[in-house]
């Protein structure tokens, strides 16, 4: 199978009291096997779909200035009401083929609540967004929450052979979900029902190294919380156990390298634009190389906050104290909205 799973299980000997404790985390970090080998079934696109006639792509650059990209009436699939929130499954699309789900999850009560975005880790899927006690816990304190997945990832994988897929096809599925960060927030301040002067957004994994693209060329994202981020690519292709041996050779050629040399983390990290910034790696987790993992945290902007958990341990002083989203919360909390107006790019 393709990659590794996060080791997550942070002890054998846990108490009741501590997995109850951590219940929100696993939901928070949850991963699948990253296998994808069946296609998706096909998304409501076909190829007499005239909608996106003329749609251009840079995949040179997470910013949108060298793309046009066109989106079309939203769809609303449901929406379910809950004790205390509410959740809505959207379909939102600006490119042919690729429908993206959004999971919009309002809490009762709150008009125009701050918002975060959370978009998570190839190959994660939208399961956890269907979850009640994910639910409950993002929209805890009057908060909102949307959540997507990448580009080939999940049901946006489809039609296309078993050789490509997230890896293989890096500068494509960096680049364009970069992109759709930033058409989501269009269409959630075209709803008019949210406070887009706090907009905040937790990313793990590759959604971590998207969202901190992200953040560097959309400024309307002030909060990034992220956590292990995958970034420095000539390092993190070789070393990482998540990339397949067979495949290895191939992704270490300059060629693809040069592919992906304007989408490193590293170099955008400094560039962030949010008001509050915060990298959190887990130093024993594999899938990011020790290497590629200090570069990262050394290009964090001074005014940005690093929290490096080097045992399992450290992490699990964070869950009990309950601390998961409680950073992001804060900091979203404080913006100073007097002397900040919606910025739409």
């Amino acid at each position: 199978m393709r990659g590794r799973t996060l080791p997550i299980d942070l002890t054998k000997t846990a108490s009741l009291i501590y997995l109850s404790s951590f219940l929100f985390l696993l939901l928070l970090l949850q991963n699948t096997s990253s296998a994808q080998f069946v296609p998706a079934s096909p998304p409501l696109a076909s190829l007499p779909d005239k909608r996106f006639e003329g749609v251009k792509e840079d995949w040179g650059s997470p910013a949108l200035t060298g793309s046009n990209l066109k989106p079309a009436r939203p769809v609303v699939g449901y929406v379910n009401h809950h004790p205390g929130y509410t959740v809505e499954l959207v379909r939102v699309q600006w490119r042919h083929a690729d429908p993206v789900d959004l999971y919009v999850m309002k809490p009762d009560g709150v008009q125009r609540p701050p918002v975060i975005l959370y978009l998570y880790s190839f190959p994660e899927d939208t399961d956890r967004f269907t979850n009640e006690a994910f639910q409950k816990g993002a929209t805890n304190d009057g908060f909102a929450a949307v959540g997507f997945v990448s580009a080939l990832t999940g049901a946006r994988y489809h039609d296309r052979p078993a050789r490509e897929w997230f890896i293989s096809e890096l500068q494509e599925s960096l680049a364009s979900s970069a992109h759709d960060v930033q058409m989501v927030l269009d269409y959630l301040a075209s709803r008019n029902d949210f406070d887009m002067n706090r907009v905040g957004m937790f990313a793990h994994g590759s959604g971590a190294s998207i969202a901190i693209m992200a953040s560097a060329a959309d400024s309307r994202i002030k909060v990034l919380d992220t956590l292990d981020p995958w970034g420095d690519w000539p390092v993190w292709i070789a070393k990482s156990p998540f990339v397949p041996e067979d495949e290895r050779a191939t992704y270490v050629q300059p060629e693809f390298l040069q592919k992906v040399a304007g989408l490193d983390p590293v170099d955008w990290l400094p560039k962030i634009q949010a008001k509050a910034f915060r990298l959190q790696a887990r130093f024993f987790e594999a899938n990011t190389p020790r290497a590629a993992e200090e570069k990262l945290c050394a290009a964090v902007p001074k005014n940005g906050t690093v929290v490096i958990y080097k045992t399992r341990e450290d992490l699990k002083k964070m869950v009990l104290a309950g601390k998961e989203l409680a950073w992001i919360q804060h900091e979203l909390r404080s913006v100073d909205t007097s002397t900040v107006a919606d910025k739409q790019k």
